[in-house]
């Protein structure tokens, strides 16, 4: 019954369209009522811990990084250095959304920041010369969640307050199978433009390229600075975050002399604006986190899940494809904080190292960025790049299908998370 009262005040306040911050709250209270223990003294304690937590710090400063960078003028040199190796080769302004992507991974960490950026400048380009624009839109956006499991990952941040793990150690996580999805995304779109007539770039001089490569080697920097800093234990998330904003501001401001005054405001407007909508989430879900523990809701679930507790591939299969599901109605950041209290008793007790859970969690979660009818990336792909939702969602499909067969790699083949993780780490 306790199941019951969870889902259905969490998910009617959510049907009637009340933001999901306060539909967190409201599940919160109607589980008080319902175990007897309604307090609003409670209620305010817990909303205040929610939000005094000293490693999601790291969120707002990663945000303002990844805006800074935009409006500094860091995207479209790394967009152009992209172009210099790969625009001359059949299909070449997709590879470079893909290259990008992945250069975006380590300064961002966020899909939407990453899809935005990208696709304002490439989607148009891709249009004049010829590609199918709403497939483009889809390769944008499929490329986009390549950020939010890489170095350094705002959902990984969130997952890893909520959970209590290592932060670094979840963000080195994330490389190997960062760079896979790349792969898997650079074959598929070879595939599909095999037979399209396109325009073709020339191919760049070496000098051009050298060239392109200097304009853009201050954006190359910064994700080695923060990589081997975490690594070694130089500094935390949240300083490194830190780091990445201040490196922004200065290469934005001073180095490519684009950032003006009236420009940071917007940008810090902007960036305040993102960050509070997390931190709200934040703080409403630690009423809910605390309730879902007082309930013993979790145990509930493991009695549930308790045939396929002997067998970890099975068991991460049915974790899967719960997350998939709820994943095509809610965003990530909502997703992690409601299900991770519910979901990592049942990690621990089955034996899955809670890294592993936890990059194959994010990354679960970011596919739900791509899928209707919330597909927050999808959305703004289709915003950016002036592609009708209808278009852009037929387009997506085939790549959608290569990170669902990834992540069922991932699941069966764990070790290709875990090895590579334990080189990065020396664990």
């Amino acid at each position: 019954m306790t199941i019951t009262v969870f889902l259905v005040s969490l998910c009617g306040a959510m049907a009637m369209g009340i933001p999901v911050a306060i539909s967190l709250l409201i599940c919160g209270i109607a589980l008080m009522f319902y175990l007897g223990q309604f307090d609003t003294q409670i209620l305010a304690s817990n909303l205040m811990d929610g939000a005094d937590n000293f490693p999601l710090m790291a969120i707002p400063f990663f945000i303002l990084a990844g805006e800074l960078m935009n409006a500094g003028g860091i995207s479209k040199r790394i967009i152009n250095f992209a172009m210099s190796l790969v625009g001359h080769i059949r299909g070449g302004f997709g590879y470079v959304a893909i290259i990008a992507s992945v250069i975006f991974s380590g300064l961002s960490g966020s899909a939407v920041a990453d899809t935005a950026a990208l696709g304002a400048i490439l989607i148009p380009m891709m249009a004049s010369a010829g590609y199918n624009k709403p497939r483009s839109g889809a390769l944008i956006a499929s490329a986009g969640i390549i950020a939010p499991i890489m170095p350094l990952s705002v959902p990984m941040i969130v997952f890893g307050v909520t959970a209590g793990v290592s932060i670094p150690k979840l963000f080195m996580s994330g490389i190997f199978p960062g760079f896979l999805l790349a792969v898997f995304l650079a074959v598929a779109w070879a595939w599909m433009v095999r037979k399209d007539d396109f325009k073709v770039e020339p191919r760049r001089t070496l000098r051009e390229t050298l060239v392109a490569a200097r304009g853009a080697a201050w954006a190359f920097v910064l994700p080695f600075v923060i990589i081997f800093g975490l690594r070694g234990g130089v500094f935390t998330p949240t300083e490194a975050a830190s780091i990445a904003a201040w490196y922004a501001l200065f290469v934005g401001m001073f180095v490519y002399r684009e950032l003006t005054p009236k420009t940071l405001v917007k940008v810090l407007i902007s960036s305040a604006k993102t960050t509070s909508v997390i931190m709200l989430l934040a703080a409403s879900a630690m009423v809910s986190s605390w309730l879902i523990t007082v309930a013993n809701i979790p145990d509930q679930i493991v009695d549930l899940l308790r045939p396929l507790m002997g067998n970890k591939i099975l068991l991460m299969l049915a974790i899967n494809l719960i997350v998939l599901m709820v994943g095509t109605a809610m965003d990530v950041m909502p997703t992690i904080l409601i299900l991770t209290p519910v979901l990592m008793p049942i990690v621990k007790m089955a034996g899955i190292d809670p890294i592993y859970f936890g990059f194959m969690f994010v990354f679960n979660n970011c596919i739900g960025l791509l899928t209707p009818p919330v597909g927050t990336v999808l959305n703004v792909a289709a915003g950016v790049g002036k592609i009708s939702m209808e278009d852009i969602i037929k387009s997506v499909m085939p790549f959608m299908w290569i990170e669902i067969g990834l992540l069922l790699l991932l699941t069966v083949f764990p070790d290709l998370v875990i090895v590579p993780l334990n080189f990065f780490t020396h664990r």
